[in-house]
């Protein structure tokens, strides 16, 4: 049988599901490319398994390991294709991965900056860590290397984040506290997503301590080896109150740097340049950052892949195989492209 000209059957499911949970209409047309970025022709005798596999990067090394796995798609947070391509050839690392992927049958599905937008998305999720809804006292088991030489290497550490709620807008939290979008979605907003946007603006009702604001980070993100804080000259962790936090996941000087307004007490992101960080505690504010991924891989391993399996089940109805656990996977290869290595006992004082 030759194969068609459409994706699997399973591949639709996922790629309808993830419209439902992340509608295209709320991602940021301005600059982002989200959708079905590679339509795979279904091929029955390539035998796929029903599974999809979610990753923040699509690496190399997670081509390889959907292709391993015989996933019949990919969702990847961050589009593979950001602009235009005037060419698709073996020369380019990226435009072989996707020749690959569709050699084996799988399509690729991006989501993006819908997924940050959407209330209960992954803007939202970070508030709840500000907020103290999520977080773990136990420091979790570290899986990174570690070498007992003077040079410990702590490399891109991966953690098991801790488990979060599954979003926790309007819900009541011993950190009073309100929420709104920095930049709200445009008219017409789908029915069921009023709140939309990118970013968020916490309000405490209450200061809270900047100190106590990193422990929470610290804890919902997995204790990683280091997190990077910039505070005014002059100031002190210890002595700065924090009553409004602006959040957005990845990069994100573009959506808070430039909200009308004086800038909140406390940014909150992935990375800032140095100027827009020089810019912020210039202007008497802190700010807090993770790495540009690691803003956003807690909340694809603990939200969207619960959620993306659940709706899955609910489109394929009677023709769903597998238990809904084995629908979606969180790969295995993703991590950030930074991460940090402690000098050990190189460190003096």
């Amino acid at each position: 049988m030759s194969p068609s000209t459409s994706i699997s059957p399973f591949s639709k499911a996922v790629v309808n599901a993830m419209r439902k949970l992340y509608p295209e209409s709320l991602a940021d047309k301005s600059f982002d490319n989200t959708g079905l970025l590679l339509e795979a022709p279904y091929d029955p005798n390539q035998n796929l398994n029903d599974s999809v596999l979610i990753t923040t990067d699509l690496t190399k090394a997670v081509a390889d390991e959907a292709i391993a796995r015989r996933d019949s798609i990919i969702v990847t947070y961050h589009p593979i294709i950001f602009r235009g391509l005037k060419s698709i050839t073996l020369q380019d690392p990226q435009q072989t991965s996707l020749l690959r992927l569709a050699q084996a049958g799988i399509s690729v599905y991006s989501p993006h900056t819908a997924v940050d937008a959407v209330p209960g998305g992954m803007a939202d999720w970070l508030c709840d860590i500000v907020c103290g809804f999520i977080g773990s006292k136990e420091k979790p088991q570290l899986l990174g290397i570690k070498e007992s030489s003077s040079l410990s290497k702590f490399y891109s550490l991966d953690v098991k984040y801790p488990q979060p709620s599954l979003g926790s807008v309007g819900k009541e939290s011993e950190f009073p506290h309100t929420r709104e979008a920095i930049h709200p979605s445009p008219a017409p907003v789908p029915a069921g997503f009023e709140g939309a946007g990118a970013g968020r603006i916490v309000t405490f009702g209450t200061a809270q301590d900047l100190s106590v604001l990193i422990e929470r980070i610290g804890e919902a993100t997995g204790w990683p080896g280091a997190i990077s804080v910039a505070i005014p000259q002059g100031a002190t962790i210890q002595s700065m109150k924090i009553r409004t936090v602006g959040v957005c996941p990845g990069s994100g000087g573009s959506v808070i740097m430039k909200s009308s307004g004086e800038l909140p007490d406390l940014l909150f992101t992935g990375e800032l340049s140095h100027h827009e960080a020089l810019a912020a505690i210039e202007r008497g504010s802190a700010v807090i950052t993770l790495f540009h991924s690691n803003t956003e891989r807690g909340y694809l391993q603990n939200v969207l892949s619960k959620k993306l399996a659940d709706v899955i089940v609910e489109e394929l109805g009677d023709s769903c195989r597998v238990p809904a656990e084995s629908l979606v996977a969180v790969s295995q290869a993703d991590r950030d492209p930074y991460g940090v290595v402690v000098l050990g006992d190189r460190v003096q004082g």
